[in-house]
């Protein structure tokens, strides 16, 4: 998702040769391939097969596949998107060739060492050359770390650059070949979830909490749950009861999910980003989390975080319904962060790709 609308913008730029590496982190087809097809992403130049393992073993798989593309290929930069272990894998062979780092999304901290994608964030920030960063207080804590203000960029978001193109597309198109079609018909009202942060999910008491919460929710309005593979394993696992109410769906493509989320009434989710693309359609969103890496969602947008306890849950979700209709949309999240990011590159000049 945030890759489309970088690739999109690259094919402007004279003389850049852009190629997408897939590192296979994702290796599920419907959580992997259905994208690539659906947000209009060739073929990647290179399939590294990751797969699945502890973060240590699917860190050092895509280390070491990685580091042979960087020795064919000898990139003038390679770009990282976000947060997940092949933000943090590329980078570091990158920067071990002497090949220059460009991290897109950079700056965001949770402050809690317990998320993988924290240390994810703070190791790959450690060694970028081109910061590219989507609200005001990643560039404070890249100066608070110290980097240097010249090598960090305030862009915006490419995430809501992917956002604002499939939605016009969803506009031109009423979605009736989408399988929940008739679903989203049958339901004046309804509430979207995402939920499958490990620290939500693989703790019984936790998701049990979270659970009750929701199964109140719907009692309310019917909840639409495309179910990530992980979550329903532990659904399973734990034996979470969840209301006849709650809908559960097989996991989407982001076209689909989008499809039936802009029209809910509101979103509830773990995810980092559809925080900040709720926000950016002013749709109110409860964050089933302790913390966020995203302060302008809650700052200035339509997001509440919840936590995980069912009574902060129940509070959340309705002041999110008031909190949507004051929002409003962050500095520079106006479609145009991908063409920023190239602007930058290619007119660097200390060394950039020109």
């Amino acid at each position: 998702m945030k890759i489309a609308p970088i690739y999109r913008a690259s094919l402007e730029c004279n003389d850049l040769d852009c190629k997408i590496v897939h590192t296979g982190q994702h290796y599920d087809h419907e959580m992997s391939q259905a994208f690539f097809d659906e947000l209009e992403i060739p073929e990647p130049a290179y399939h590294l097969e990751a797969g699945s393992g502890s973060h240590a073993v699917q860190t050092a798989k895509i280390m070491v596949s990685f580091e042979k593309v960087c020795e064919q290929e000898n990139p003038d930069v390679v770009m990282v998107v976000g947060d997940v272990n092949s933000t943090l894998a590329c980078s570091i062979v990158a920067k071990k060739l002497c090949t220059k780092v460009a991290h897109v999304e950079a700056g965001l901290r949770s402050f809690d060492l317990a998320m993988p994608e924290e240390i994810n964030r703070m190791v790959t920030d450690a060694i970028t050359d081109y910061f590219f960063v989507t609200e005001e207080s990643g560039v404070e804590n890249l100066v608070r770390e110290g980097k240097r203000q010249d090598r960090i960029f305030f862009v915006g978001h490419v995430m809501i650059d992917n956002l604002l193109y499939q939605y016009a597309k969803l506009n031109n198109d009423p979605g009736k070949h989408f399988p929940t079609s008739k679903l989203k018909q049958a339901y004046k009202t309804y509430a979207f979830l995402t939920l499958h942060r490990p620290s939500n999910v693989d703790n019984r008491v936790t998701f049990a909490e979270i659970a009750s919460a929701l199964n109140e929710i719907a009692v309310e309005r019917p909840i639409f749950f495309p179910v990530h593979p992980r979550t329903r394993k532990m659904i399973e696992k734990f034996d979470i009861k969840l209301s006849d109410k709650i809908i559960m769906l097989p996991p989407l493509s982001f076209s689909e999910s989008l499809y039936l989320w802009k029209d809910a009434e509101v979103i509830m989710t773990d995810s980092g980003g559809i925080q900040e693309e709720t926000t950016a359609l002013k749709k109110p969103c409860v964050t089933i989390r302790e913390n966020t890496e995203r302060p302008i969602t809650l700052e200035v947008g339509s997001n509440v975080l919840a936590g995980t306890k069912r009574d902060n849950i129940l509070d959340a979700y309705t002041a999110s319904l008031e909190k949507a209709k004051r929002s409003i949309v962050p500095e520079k999240w106006d479609g145009m962060a991908s063409e920023r990011i190239w602007k930058v590159l290619m007119n660097d000049g200390n060394g950039g790709i020109c």
